[in-house]
């Protein structure tokens, strides 16, 4: 070989190596915290974080490739989100999300800068998260579970199943700032289907216990068990108890019904979640939270377990049964 020819040749390799050793270096890992406001054995919420983690999969971004996620479990502890809205923050993540007001309400007295994106919180203007649901302004997007008037459905439901009922206990969590709103629309049906509605503040199992069959004593008693995180930690005490009374009841949470409960009435919490993995996609791509609507949900659902009517003696009318999105027999 000529020496002009091996001088171009080598040259030509050096320019190269650069390019080569910027193929091989590792794609960039980015970080996302996640606050469950329920237990870590919570059905429906493991569920939601795999379909989370399988639509962001769909989006190219894979846990243990180029991202990583963090998920901790506030199990409707006070002390655990804000000790865990302090841990996701300190890693620190690009991107945050929250399950549950009580979730998100944590993270923003920590950051106001990290984006965060919840699901499941059903007014997130009343609880001051956003400044409006078209611009929510600040760190801070996401999809709200519901609005108030879906409450009084509940009711609706409760005595088109159990048309003898006359008083019904509603299962609320104090810490929950949207439960008196909740209430206030269950109350305003109340009337109309003549029904006396009551709120029980869920606390502690014992006190729940206490209450459920205290008010069961009385004839012809329902339950609803509004979707606080307290009332989830306590699922299967609440299921059991409304079997144990002959309690018609209906759950905000679809496992619930699965596991036992009466009627579900709501939207797909689950679906919330992968629908989130978009706009942690959108954020990780550089949008920000302030430019992205709070959305509503798209599906509602009406799930009934025939087991459990029949055992509560009760015959679900031919309207009803039409109307249900899923029977579990």
């Amino acid at each position: 070989m000529k020496r002009r020819e091996f001088i171009t040749l080598l040259g030509g390799a050096a320019a190269a190596w650069p390019l080569a050793a910027r193929a091989q270096q590792p794609e960039r890992v980015r970080r996302i915290g996640v606050l469950i406001n329920r237990p870590a054995a919570d059905r429906e919420s493991q569920a939601g974080v795999t379909a989370f983690q399988q639509a962001l999969q769909q989006l190219s971004w894979t846990d243990g490739r180029n991202l990583r996620i963090d998920i901790r479990w506030g199990e409707s502890d006070a002390d655990r989100y804000r000790k865990y809205a302090a841990e996701l923050v300190a890693l620190p993540p690009d991107v945050l999300l929250a399950s549950g007001t009580p979730s998100v309400a944590a993270l923003q007295h920590v950051t106001r800068a990290l984006p965060i994106v919840f699901v499941s919180v059903v007014d997130p203007v009343g609880a001051g998260l956003v400044d409006t649901l078209a611009r929510p302004g600040g760190n801070t997007t996401g999809f709200m579970l519901f609005e108030y008037s879906l409450s009084g459905k509940w009711l609706e439901l409760l005595k088109q199943i159990a048309p003898r009922l006359t008083r019904v206990a509603v299962l609320r969590d104090s810490a929950n700032p949207s439960g008196l709103a909740e209430f206030s629309s269950i109350q305003a049906v109340a009337q109309s289907v003549g029904v006396e509605v009551s709120p029980v503040i869920v606390r502690d199992a014992g006190e729940i216990e206490r209450v459920v069959t205290a008010f069961a004593r009385s004839a012809n008693s329902g339950l609803i068990v509004t979707g606080s995180a307290s009332a989830s930690v306590r699922h299967d005490l609440i299921i059991a108890l409304a079997a144990r009374h002959k309690l018609p009841a209906v759950y905000t949470q679809k496992s619930d019904v699965t596991g036992g409960g009466l009627m579900f009435y709501g939207p797909d919490r689950v679906d919330q979640f992968r629908r989130a993995a978009g706009y942690v996609d959108r954020i990780l791509k550089g949008e920000k939270p302030a430019d992205l609507p709070v959305q509503a949900p798209t599906k509602f659902e009406l799930v009934i377990n025939l087991k459990t009517a029949k055992a509560l003696g009760l015959e679900v009318p031919p309207t009803l049964f039409a109307r249900a999105d899923e029977v579990i027999e």
